[in-house]
């Protein structure tokens, strides 16, 4: 009885680069991973004012959600997002990349985007001297419609217009249509999103995704620097 071709390593090892070089996860994103995360960075004894429950039990709700999250995602590719929000520097979006560097590594196509930066990403399509080999509005739009698991970094509060509304909106109204899930951070509380992204996309996200909230007192970023010495 013959056997089946079998995938050199040489293959494995590309495949496995393609993922990588398609999902746009920034070099110093790559190395994130659950072993990586650290703790000790949310104190046991500062309380979330909101439910009683100290910055440290947050992160490991937020921690064990992003574990569960990719266990269902490996047995159900339309299993329900998560929506990981905080201030600036309390590690939401290292979180996030933990999630998609251990569904590159188990061979899963993932797409990274930072919201301001895709945004202008679509705008620059719309200038006149761009090369006719470039990537579309279409393009763009459409491989963050369709990609298996989409991770939207930063949508914070900025300035939205009716213009990036609309952007925003096509790309998750497409993937809730489509059971495609979506692992967003923001330092927008699920309370105010809507005065920026509009009632439309704000209950698409919130029936998409189920709520983490991060908090520190002190900025991880800054505390990192002072601890190698800068």
């Amino acid at each position: 009885m013959e056997e089946g071709a079998i995938p050199c390593r040489c293959m494995k090892e590309k495949a496995a680069a393609k993922l990588l070089k398609d999902s746009r996860l920034p070099v110093n994103l790559q190395k994130c991973t659950f072993e990586n995360f650290k703790f000790k960075y949310y104190a046991k004894n500062c309380l979330d004012l909101v439910n009683g429950i100290s910055y440290y039990e947050l992160a490991k709700h937020a921690f064990e959600a992003a574990q569960g999250f990719v266990k269902r995602f490996s047995a159900d590719p339309g299993a329900d997002g998560l929506l990981f929000t905080g201030q600036v520097g309390s590690g939401k979006t290292f979180l996030a990349c933990c999630i998609a560097n251990t569904l590159l590594k188990e061979g899963n196509s993932i797409l990274f985007a930072v919201v301001p930066d895709l945004l202008d990403q679509i705008r620059s399509t719309y200038d006149t001297g761009r090369n006719t080999e470039d990537l579309t509005e279409f393009d763009l739009l459409d491989t963050a419609r369709q990609v298996p698991l989409l991770i939207l970094d930063d949508l914070g509060a900025h300035n939205y217009t009716e213009w990036t509304r609309n952007k925003i909106y096509s790309i998750i109204n497409y993937r809730l249509n489509h059971r495609l899930p979506v692992i967003v951070t923001t330092n927008i509380s699920p309370e105010d999103l809507e005065g920026y992204l509009g009632e439309r996309t704000t209950s698409r996200l919130l029936e998409m995704c189920k709520p983490y909230r991060f908090l520190v007192d002190m900025d991880i970023r800054a505390i990192q620097r002072k601890e190698k010495g800068y």
